[in-house]
């Protein structure tokens, strides 16, 4: 890898696949791996140095696959979609299932959930939504936001767990 390190070394591919190599060797080698991955040893340096612009949706989806890796479709989701960026997803760096089951489970307290509902029930009871319940409405969609993600959090650590791979 030589000079390319650094650079490599900041880029979510890079890392996935290194981590990867963890649990199958294979995978240490970019050549090894881009064949597992049927793209050439070019390729998948560029995607892992950051050279090509906009990494071709279905070498994610292998990359993800072959390294148990599905931090990479968040990622790119997240990163590179125009459409999945204005939708809120989990981090791609997951913390443990601890912290995260927790988070959620405290966003989930009845009274928080109550709360949530009887304001939404407030506001949309009578069809229309007024310029005065648009702040309560936001402050709603906030909450939704940050439970999505938190829920879709906990669902990529589940899915490493469940292919095997350690939660942090």
């Amino acid at each position: 890898m030589g000079r390319d390190a650094t650079k490599a070394c900041e880029n979510v591919c890079f890392r996935c696949r290194k981590e990867a190599a963890k649990y199958d060797d294979r995978l240490s080698s970019r050549e090894r791996a881009a064949e597992m991955l049927g793209i050439s040893v070019s390729s998948l340096a560029d995607y892992e140095l950051g050279v090509t612009k906009v990494i071709p949706v279905d070498k994610i989806v292998l990359m993800a696959d072959l390294y148990k890796a599905p931090e990479l479709k968040v990622w790119y989701c997240s990163n590179e979609c125009p459409i999945g960026r204005g939708y809120p997803l989990p981090d791609t760096e997951p913390t443990t299932v601890e912290s995260v089951a927790l988070r959620l489970i405290r966003m989930l307290r009845q009274s928080e959930v109550e709360n949530v509902r009887e304001a939404l029930i407030d506001i949309t009871a009578d069809g229309v939504i007024t310029a005065d319940e648009t702040p309560d409405l936001v402050e709603i969609l906030e909450f939704v936001d940050e439970l999505i993600a938190a829920a879709g959090e906990l669902k990529l650590i589940g899915s490493k767990i469940v292919n095997g791979v350690s939660d942090g």
